[in-house]
């Protein structure tokens, strides 16, 4: 079969993306080039907002058109939530967030027979983490490897928990070798992702937790850089701080789950912490990982939110001095606590708060960028433009530099220049 798949959502849908590609390929089936129509299609789905469901249910609609007699297979977390609709959408396999080998074998049933196929599970039942082929596209320098799924801290805004199930575990001695593999394949960077990558390994024996599995990662695979995705702030403490330090190898890069910068909203989303222990959490990675970039996610027009609330979100997002900032209009998601709450936020107000945060975010993100200049960053290197070879540092910044053949080397650049959101500047001679 020829196949295109289409991805929404976060790392962990992209992992699960590139582990159905790697299964198809296995098998002989072939991903689509620019134009092809395709025998199958598979969504891979995102219920996260209800704007993310609309988006899914936009792109099974669009895809069916576009291959008109292919098998169309949906998968991921609003077909969980939603599986009728994905099946009235003329779905002929629906499958949840797990089970993405038997996805596969069902699309190819399909395809030979025009066997309709529908098993949805109860993700709170699940207690074993599914393990799936770990890399990344071809032609890529960086992989991802998924070490943790689910999600217990049921966030008023969220409905990851009910599609994602409970907490579930990669063994430490599976990341490492999973991540021995990968090296040797050649990859220069591995991202180490999740739903909740702060609980990892409460659910394994003996209890390992995150600076374990990735202390282990390390000593296993020295040679790739290690990049974390989104960890929520209970999880860096000096402990944690100290220990990822000494591995050497893990990238000056921290995507935090802030939410807000209120405490009152904070407290409202059910969120673990308030500003001032989030603040430290900052300070203690900056401590050990000195010119770190600290990213982070904020909702705005979260229900009860006043324009005093606000103002405290903005003050503290440049109190902080975050690399960047990705601001979320709150959307409304039918089963969860917020969706009920009373003073629910119209959409012109939550407009207005998001360009006011976007506009700080801006300025803390030219700060930090203007911060880089005459500094020595190490660049994976993968891609080229014009005569210019292009890649992210450590600290996770779009780098620029001219060079022979630059990819996939890791290069000490000094940076000159900033250019819009990139950085200019010439390599270091070794």
């Amino acid at each position: 079969m020829k196949y295109i798949i289409y991805t929404l959502g976060c790392k962990v849908n992209q992992y699960e993306t590139q582990a159905m590609e790697t299964i198809l390929n296995s098998r002989g089936h072939e991903a689509c080039t620019e134009g092809e129509i395709a025998d199958l299609v598979i969504v891979n789905t995102c219920a996260v907002t209800a704007e993310a469901g609309r988006k899914s249910r936009q792109a099974i609609n669009r895809l069916k058109e576009e291959n008109p007699d292919a098998i169309v297979a949906v998968s991921g977390c609003y077909s969980q939530l939603s599986p009728d609709t994905a099946q009235k959408l003329g779905a002929h396999v629906v499958f949840g967030s797990g089970d993405h080998d038997k996805l596969v074998a069902a699309a190819e049933k399909a395809f030979e027979t025009g066997e309709v196929t529908r098993e949805i599970d109860n993700p709170l039942q699940r207690r074993v983490f599914e393990e799936l082929p770990a890399g990344a596209a071809e032609g890529r320098t960086r992989a991802l490897l998924k070490i943790q799924d689910g999600c217990v801290n049921f966030c008023t805004y969220c409905i990851i928990p009910y599609t994602r199930g409970r907490l579930r575990s990669l063994p430490v001695k599976a990341a490492a070798e999973k991540a021995a593999e990968l090296e040797k394949e050649g990859f220069k960077e591995l991202v180490l992702t999740g739903i909740e990558i702060a609980s990892y390994g409460v659910d394994l024996p003996g209890k390992p937790d995150l600076a374990d599995v990735i202390c282990e990662i390390a000593k296993a695979a020295p040679k790739l850089r290690l990049r974390l995705g989104s960890i929520e702030p209970s999880v860096i403490t000096e402990d944690f701080c100290r220990r990822l330090a000494a591995a050497g190898t893990v990238c000056r890069h921290f995507h935090l789950s802030l939410q807000s910068g209120c405490d009152t909203t904070l407290k409202n989303m059910n969120r673990k912490y308030d500003t001032a222990t989030f603040f430290e959490k900052t300070e203690l990675l900056r401590k050990y990982f000195p010119n770190c970039g600290l990213t982070c996610d904020t909702i705005v027009g979260f229900p009860g939110e006043t324009e005093q609330h606000q103002q405290e979100t903005l003050e503290f997002l440049k109190k902080v001095g975050f690399a960047d900032v990705h601001i979320f209009p709150y959307s409304r998601r039918p089963g969860t606590p917020a969706d009920k709450m009373p003073n629910q936020i119209d959409r012109a107000t939550k407009a207005k708060r998001s360009k006011e945060a976007r506009a700080v975010g801006a300025e803390t993100r030219k700060a930090f960028l203007q911060a880089q200049l005459g500094k020595t960053l190490p660049v994976l290197f993968e891609t080229k433009e014009g005569e210019f070879w292009q890649g992210h540092s450590d600290n996770y910044v779009l780098v620029r530099c001219k060079g022979e053949d630059l990819r996939g080397v890791v290069k000490n650049i000094k940076i000159g220049l900033v250019s819009g959101e990139i950085l200019v500047g010439t390599p270091i001679d070794e």
